[in-house]
């Protein structure tokens, strides 16, 4: 194929904007012969892919978008573009021309998704078509150039055996089996929503699932899921539907399980509220660096939305069960359960996490100080118990 000078690209592209025309190959093709350019098939097809790219898809990144396995794209100006792809960020090879072209990048994303990105309103943080997650900011608040930040959803739901070996998936299946509510907690990138996407998949097939989340990404393999999305205010500030008022309609719509895809904010209170009428089964996740912090991360969300230290604690310890704790192995190593926790009430009326279970990186179990309590809470023995039993 030749060589297609970028003059010739651009002369195209400016074409096709003033026409207002979609970059098709019909149209690429059209504006090619009123520039006077004699192409094959095979030059219009690549001119149309990337003006097709460049101008309703993600440009430069599509090509990254499009990788097997890749979770993040990260532009840090336009010189700089990373990726993740399961085995921790690397940079690549991709370029932009200049910062103007990461910019307008940028806007047109944000555009696409009904948001605004400028010198006013200089951050958006918004979902694509597709599930893709945006966030960018630009200059100066970003002094080295135009940040854009692109989170993929999961591309499929794993099977509870192709996230945890042996075992430790024989528990996970009787924590869902047993109807106990719990937290997949971790810090960034650890794989929560993936596991709890595996998690509901287990649920039995006569439940109703009602998923509340800011972005949908959630997959269960499930028959029957509703979901509820956020929505962000419009440009003149009004319209927006935050996780709180959607956990309250989700409570009317007759939910088997309450499933909030990332507990953050406000919405804790009316989550530990429903999980305490009856609500059996409830879930999220919840960032967290240890599984030990949990308490405190729900108690400082919860006091901010105006509850008591005490009213929190006494309702932590009436709606939740476990926390599954998720760790990422060094320099964007694999992501595993690292361990298993009950959440229970001390003397004082601090709910504290104790461990029931230990993972070690090589996939053995180590019981902790309330494995008893949680094999207790299984209504009948876990399958192959006689193999996993301390």
């Amino acid at each position: 194929m030749s060589v297609v000078s970028a003059e010739l690209v651009e002369a195209v592209r400016v074409r096709l904007s003033r026409a207002g025309a979609p970059p098709t190959a019909a149209q690429v093709a059209a504006a090619l012969r009123a520039e006077r350019a004699v192409l094959g098939d095979a030059e219009v097809l690549a001119i149309a892919r990337t003006l097709r790219a460049d101008l309703i898809g993600a440009g430069p990144l599509e090509g990254l978008l499009a990788s097997p396995g890749v979770t993040d794209v990260l532009v840090n100006g336009p010189g700089e573009v990373w990726v993740d792809d399961g085995q921790g960020l690397r940079r690549t090879g991709v370029t932009f021309p200049g910062d103007d072209d990461v910019r307008r990048l940028a806007q047109r994303l944000a555009a696409a998704a009904g948001r605004r990105l400028d010198d006013a309103c200089p951050y958006v943080d918004a979902r694509l078509a597709g599930g893709v997650r945006l966030h960018a900011v630009l200059p100066p608040i970003a002094p080295e150039g135009t940040c854009l930040s692109l989170r993929l959803p999961p591309r499929r739901t794993f099977t509870m055996e192709e996230l945890v070996h042996g075992p430790g998936a024989a528990v996970l299946r009787a924590i869902m089996a047993a109807r106990l509510a719990f937290l997949v907690t971790g810090g960034t990138g650890t794989g929560k929503t993936t596991m709890l996407s595996a998690m509901l998949s287990l649920a039995d097939p006569g439940e109703r699932l009602l998923l509340v989340e800011d972005s949908a990404e959630l997959r269960p393999r499930h028959p029957h899921v509703v979901r509820l999305e956020a929505r962000p205010p419009n440009l003149e500030g009004a319209g927006g539907v935050g996780l709180r008022d959607l956990v309250r309609q989700a409570l009317r719509m007759r939910p088997d399980r309450l499933v909030v895809g990332e507990v953050r904010g406000s919405e804790v209170v009316d989550l530990l509220a429903a999980l305490n009428t009856g609500h059996e089964g409830g879930c999220g996740t919840l960032h967290a660096n240890n599984a030990t912090d949990v308490p405190a991360r729900l108690e400082a969300l919860a006091c901010a939305a105006g509850l008591s230290r005490e009213a929190v604690h006494s309702q932590i310890a009436a709606a939740l069960d476990v926390v599954v704790h998720l760790v990422r192995g060094p320099a964007g190593g694999p992501r595993r359960v690292a361990e298993i926790c009950l959440l229970e009430r001390e003397t004082s009326g601090l709910v504290i996490a104790l461990p029931a279970l230990r993972f070690a990186p090589g996939g053995g179990m180590i019981p902790g100080p309330s494995f008893e309590a949680l094999r207790a809470r299984f209504p009948s023995p876990l399958e192959g118990g006689a193999a996993w039993s301390p």
